[in-house]
């Protein structure tokens, strides 16, 4: 996929305007500098991860822990981004 690729433009934007600024903070610059480097089955994951709420995927990604299993792989890949793994 390639950085033109609409479902990656779709993804990058509802990472950033989620409604919780610290939400947007971790999936944001994560979306950006990542969607391209995702497999499929990842994308499909970080979209699915996407409908979540915010304060639940807060405190997953930030304590890499509590998420269910299906989650596991990408909140795991987003907290090793910023540090938190």
């Amino acid at each position: 996929m390639t950085d033109a690729d609409p479902r990656l433009k779709r993804l990058r934007l509802r990472a950033w305007r989620r409604g919780m600024r610290e939400t947007d903070l971790l999936l944001g610059p994560f979306a950006d500098a990542e969607l391209g480097r995702l497999s499929p089955s990842e994308l499909d994951a970080f979209e699915s991860l996407l409908h979540e709420n915010d304060q639940d995927l807060y405190l997953w990604i930030s304590r890499n822990s509590g998420q269910p299993g299906h989650f596991d792989a990408i909140v795991g890949r987003i907290a090793a981004f910023h540090g938190m793994a």
